[in-house]
């Protein structure tokens, strides 16, 4: 017992990141809000909206593609220190720089890559900062730490907005880049092996087969991710349509509180987070119970099937992030450059395709529809992984199952 005691143990430095990340994450999603305003005050039009989301999109796809071989080349601490800068001084140049369109557009070009950037090197390092043992609790920090953020910057937004105007969201939004900053300077801890993993494609161990399709998987769940965050608001709306706010406050929240509750179960389930089973299981779970939170059950059985629909969501990140963190860390950068292209993929698609099919279809028809796309796929990884256990008649050491 002792032993596993100290497997999940992280270095309290780590902690520290964990914190700064919280603070980005809370940014981030302010700025989601904020920007989204901003843009429609700035273009006068939805469209506005639409070109400069996919600006951003965009940036983080094409970032993707080339984010595992830059995270590779350079120093990740400084790296990831460098796109909190950059994010930091396009959010002060927005705040005080003139409405302008070409610098919203160049705004949203460069926070778009910069999370990407990010994203991916802080994944690839998380085994060299806490070793591969740790990695689960590690990640686990991380998925509560986003999941606060999340939350808090969706409450916040509309109230720092009316309150403070954009200037003010946006200057909060630098300041959370700026922690982040400070948190990852202060980090004493290597992102990097010291010796170079290069092992022959013919004698590695781990699956890359199964790898690439979680990827793709987790493109798929990004697809059904963009239908629900797009329909949740119209569907709050017909709900209860003199407080929709209420009905968003409350699925948010327990949102939150399940994905909090994933870090607890996979610290007392070991074994979960090492297979591939419960990456697609998770999934499958997940797509359920966000679709039956547009069904338009009473307000405590929402609260359930949105803790669920939480709960899910942060077992599969934690376990998505620790499967592919397996790998040898001359790849893993390129693994999660892939994955973050996959993700960026699908949700851009998913909000553009929703938002449209939402002038002509129900909240619950749109995001049972796309939800449906990732049941499937994870349904089929599923089926795919049962027969590869029939099959195989011995399994490599190391490789789970």
């Amino acid at each position: 017992m002792a032993v596993g005691v100290r497997v999940g143990t992280v270095p309290n430095a780590f902690r520290t990141l964990v914190v700064g990340y919280s603070c980005s994450a809370f940014g981030n999603y302010l700025n989601l809000i904020a920007l989204s305003l901003y843009t429609y005050h700035v273009t006068g039009s939805p469209l506005g909206i639409g070109i400069v989301m996919a600006l951003r999109l965009s940036a983080g796809f094409t970032a993707g593609l080339v984010a595992g071989a830059i995270v590779n080349r350079f120093d990740r601490r400084r790296l990831m220190i460098g796109t909190d800068l950059a994010q930091a001084a396009a959010m002060v140049a927005l705040a005080v720089g003139p409405e302008d369109s070409v610098l919203l557009g160049g705004t949203a070009i460069l926070l778009g890559a910069g999370n990407t950037l990010f994203t991916v090197a802080l994944r690839s390092s998380i085994p060299e900062m806490v070793g591969a043992d740790a990695r689960v609790r590690a990640n686990g920090l991380l998925v509560s730490g986003r999941s606060l953020g999340t939350v808090l910057g969706f409450a916040s937004a509309g109230i720092i907005v009316a309150t403070g105007g954009f200037v003010a969201a946006f200057v909060i939004n630098a300041a959370s880049f700026l922690v982040s900053a400070a948190a990852l300077a202060k980090l004493r801890l290597p992102t990097r092996a010291v010796v170079a993993e290069r092992v022959p494609v013919a004698a590695r161990r781990w699956p890359v087969g199964i790898l690439a399709v979680l990827i793709v998987v987790r493109g798929a769940d990004a697809l059904g991710s963009a239908s629900h965050n797009m329909a949740l608001p119209v569907h709050a709306g017909l709900v209860d349509p003199a407080n929709p706010a209420v009905v968003m406050s409350q699925f948010w929240a327990a949102w939150a509180v399940g994905s909090l509750l994933a870090h607890q179960l996979v610290r007392r389930l070991p074994g979960l987070p090492t297979g591939n089973r419960a990456f697609a299981v998770g999934t499958c779970l997940m797509s359920v119970c966000f679709v039956l939170a547009f069904t338009g059950v009473p307000w405590p059985v929402l609260v359930v099937v949105a803790a669920l629909a939480g709960l899910a969501d942060g077992t599969t990140e934690i376990v998505y992030t620790s499967r592919i963190q397996a790998a040898p860390d001359d790849d893993r950068a390129r693994l999660f450059g892939l994955s973050a292209t996959a993700e960026t993929s699908g949700f851009a698609i998913g909000m553009l395709s929703s938002s449209a099919l939402l002038e002509a279809l129900p909240p619950l028809a749109v995001v049972a529809g796309f939800h449906s796309i990732a049941f499937l796929a994870a349904a089929c990884l599923l089926v795919a992984l049962l027969v590869r256990r029939r099959t195989t008649t011995t399994v490599p050491q190391g490789e789970p199952r």
